[in-house]
């Protein structure tokens, strides 16, 4: 009886002993896929990330453009004022030109008539 007894206890020892190595090389390999899911998550964030990085690029190369854009539609409207106003100020001077001709001539006739009466 004790042989059976010996033979169960060395049975139990050796399968004990066989499943702890079968359990220890099992997270390895899960470790191992893990791993692999972690760089492919992180490389397809890395990925995003450049994406993210090449969409802000290109968004504020439309902006700055449009700023530019903006700036010499500005500039060109600052131009267009000013040729106006100095087309204003020509026609203003002109007429104070006239004016003051006009006004000259009148106190000339004025003065006329006050001599001949």
């Amino acid at each position: 009886m004790s042989k059976i007894v010996a033979t169960l206890i060395a049975g139990l020892f050796a399968t004990s002993a066989f499943a702890a190595q079968s359990t220890a090389t099992a997270p390895a390999a899960t470790t191992t896929h893990a791993a692999k899911v972690d760089a492919k998550a992180d490389k397809d964030m890395a990925k995003a990330d450049a994406k993210e990085a090449k969409a802000d690029a290109k968004a504020n190369a439309k902006v700055e453009k449009k700023e530019a854009e903006a700036k010499s539609d500005v500039a060109v409207a600052h131009a267009d004022a000013a040729k106006t106003k100095a087309k204003a100020h020509k026609k203003a001077s002109k007429a104070k030109a006239e004016a003051s001709a006009d006004k000259a001539a009148e106190h000339a006739d004025q003065k006329a008539d006050a001599a001949a009466h």
